[in-house]
């Protein structure tokens, strides 16, 4: 007899099961583990005399994660012999597990107060990868021979069998802690616990501490000196509501082992007032660097700091570091609108990824690129693969390198579309959508290839202002009216008419007086509308593409007119979601297309996807899955192109 453990998941990579199997190997029960149509499938030996106990483990020391959604069991009548083997053919950058956090605060642990502290199925294990195969010697690990007992340990079962980074403090190596005037190092855990309480210390004396964490260097200061580009890490996860208004599913989030940074609304009024905002993004201590950092300064009665990601260069009044090289990945950023749940950007978790039917192609985009490997595509970055041979490779437009005598380019847009097909499987049918991010596009799938309708259009800021004032009769005054009732606004926009670099949100913002002049800052202000419903912004098509000109001036329009900034900013992607579902809507009516698709970082914006959402409710738009659902899911469309 078999008992039955399903996990529904929407994920597919591999740590859940790899827990699950380490918890199967740790009691000695034979389990059957496998993964099929978006659940895990665990089928236990049902008469095993520990099989009660394990699921009492599985239960108390299995994270919690995004993508595992529900769990449901039942019994057969299988027979199961063998012990499930894992599946650590590449590391991922995650939080730490349960067992792996307690280990960090057990003063009878050899790893308390050790900040590299991981296991085979968490912590920053990618960030070591120098090459693959995985294996110690193909990590920045390779100069570190682990002591007897971190060896033994690689051949016990549990956590750290197979653990190719494992050690501790006997093993590890040390780190240092820099100022101006001093320099302590610390390699045992009573250095390490002074160690943090220093930095915890210099933060609350308004000093930045720069650490080289397990995730690269990340810059930690006071949250009174708040930035457009800072983030709050939650400390102290009891007072998380006391701060942040947070729906279940956020808290939830925030806790997971992929510790996501996610975009939620402000309840502690100071922070509302040093942000100029009613949200802010937010996350909950990854690695064991910046857990240590965050205990020493919960016990000095701090709830949340602030911190950026940056590199090594970033000036800073005191640095932690050590001597191991560290490839940093960008972040992870979740939505969450209720049940609608997706990667809006970031590398972590999505990649490295072994996934969705392999092609005989090599496909690039930025720095990351896929390969096939056995039946399904390995995506991950181009550094840590060696040659590769293929048929043909397909790279994003924009490349100069040449990677093969039978290369062809793709769009970003184009490739974004074609992944979302690849994920949902909606090869040989009719599909319509839209990219966003920065500039819209709208798409069509034939069944057989990718067809832009109506490219993207870039954003000149050249000639703005006289092209506003010749948009229509009438138009030079309103470029009058500006420069002689908001000068400021103005002259930024003249001065904008001088670079060539300038996003179309940019440009948004500065009409908008925003101190943070970019999408980020517009998303922000909308979020400070409370009401039901905005005012029409002109989104109207021009030669078959976005017209920004007109864009543009409607807003100074109302803006003149006094309209407040955050209902003109909500308005602003009330009119887009508008203006993306009556193209959709046409799209679908003139190609006969039965499925919708969203990609592009920008619907990732809780004013925009609610418009879309409502506008779109009949037939729900395909998203990404396994990836975000912008230019970072490129390589993964590319092999489909």
């Amino acid at each position: 007899m078999a008992f039955i453990l399903e996990l529904r998941i929407t994920t597919k990579q591999k740590y859940i099961s790899n827990y699950i199997t380490a918890f199967c190997r740790e009691f000695n029960i034979p389990c059957d583990i496998s993964m099929d149509n978006g659940k895990i499938i665990c089928a236990f030996d049902s008469e095993h005399e520990k099989l009660q106990a394990c699921l009492d483990s599985l239960a108390q020391r299995l994270p919690a994660s995004l993508f595992l959604k529900s769990s449901s069991y039942s019994e057969n009548d299988e027979k199961v012999e063998k012990l499930p083997e894992f599946d650590l053919k590449y590391p991922l950058n995650l939080g730490l597990c349960p067992s792996c956090q307690k280990e960090l605060f057990d003063v009878s642990s050899r790893r308390y107060y050790y900040p590299f502290i991981s296991c085979s199925c968490c912590g920053g294990n990618y960030s070591f990868l120098t090459e693959y195969p995985y294996t110690r010697e193909n990590t920045s690990f390779k100069f570190l021979r682990p002591c007897s007992e971190c060896e033994a340990e690689m051949d016990q079962v549990g956590l750290r069998e197979s653990h190719s980074l494992n050690s501790c403090h006997s093993c590890g190596v040390p780190v240092r802690l820099v100022n101006k005037t001093t320099e302590r190092y610390a390699n045992d855990p009573g250095s390490f616990r002074t160690m943090f309480e220093v930095a915890a210390k210099a933060i609350l004396d308004d000093k930045k501490l720069l650490m080289k964490t397990t995730f690269g260097y990340r810059i930690f200061y006071k949250h009174t000196q708040l930035n457009n580009d800072s983030i709050l890490i939650m400390i102290n996860a009891s007072k998380i509501t006391d701060h942040l208004s947070l729906i279940t599913e956020e808290f939830q989030a925030l806790l997971s082992i992929e510790r996501p940074i996610l975009h939620v609304t402000l309840k502690n009024e100071e922070l509302k007032t040093l942000s100029n905002a009613n949200t802010c993004y937010v996350k909950y201590p990854d690695d064991g660097f910046t857990i240590l950092l965050g205990a020493e300064l919960q016990k000095l009665g701090v709830d949340f700091i602030a911190y950026e990601d940056v590199d090594e260069n970033c000036d800073a009044d005191m640095l932690m570091d050590y001597d191991l090289n560290v490839k940093s990945q960008k972040d992870m950023r979740f939505f969450i609108n209720k049940d609608i749940q997706f990667i809006a950007e970031g590398e972590r978790v999505s990649f490295p990824s072994h996934n969705l039917i392999a092609k005989n192609v090599v496909s690039i985009a930025n720095e990351f690129a896929g390969i096939p490997q056995g039946d399904m595509m390995f995506f991950d970055r181009m550094e840590h693969f060696n040659s590769v041979e293929v048929m043909s490779a397909n790279v994003l437009e924009g490349t100069t390198e040449k990677y093969h005598n039978n290369q062809k380019y793709y769009s970003e847009d184009e490739a974004s579309f074609m992944s979302v097909i690849a994920e949902h499987n909606l090869f040989n049918k009719k599909c319509v959508g839209a990219y966003f991010d920065e500039e819209p596009s709208f798409l069509y799938y034939d069944g057989k290839n990718v067809l832009r309708i109506v490219p993207p259009k870039h954003f000149s800021s050249e000639n703005l202002l006289q092209n506003m004032a010749e948009l229509r009769e009438g138009s030079d005054r309103l470029v009058n009216n500006l420069k002689n009732k908001i000068p400021d606004i103005y002259a930024q926009l003249e001065a904008l008419q001088d670079r060539d670099d300038v996003k179309l949100f940019e440009s948004v913002a500065i009409v908008l007086g925003l101190d943070d002049q970019s999408m980020r800052g517009v998303i922000k202000e909308a979020m400070k509308f409370v009401g039901k419903g905005g005012i029409q912004i002109d989104t109207h098509v021009k030669d078959n593409r976005f017209d920004h000109v007109a864009f543009i001036s409607s807003i100074i329009s109302y803006q003149l007119a006094d309209v407040s900034t955050p209902i003109l900013a909500y308005s602003i992607f009330e009119s887009f979601g508008d203006y993306f579902s009556e193209i959709i809507g046409e799209l679908k009516s003139k190609t006969k297309a039965t499925e919708t698709i969203l990609c592009g970082t920008h619907f990732a914006n809780q004013s925009l996807f609610s418009r879309m959402q409502r506008n779109l409710k009949v037939a729900p738009p395909y998203m990404s899955k396994n990836y975000p659902i912008g230019k970072e899911n490129a390589v993964v469309g590319g092999v489909y192109i």
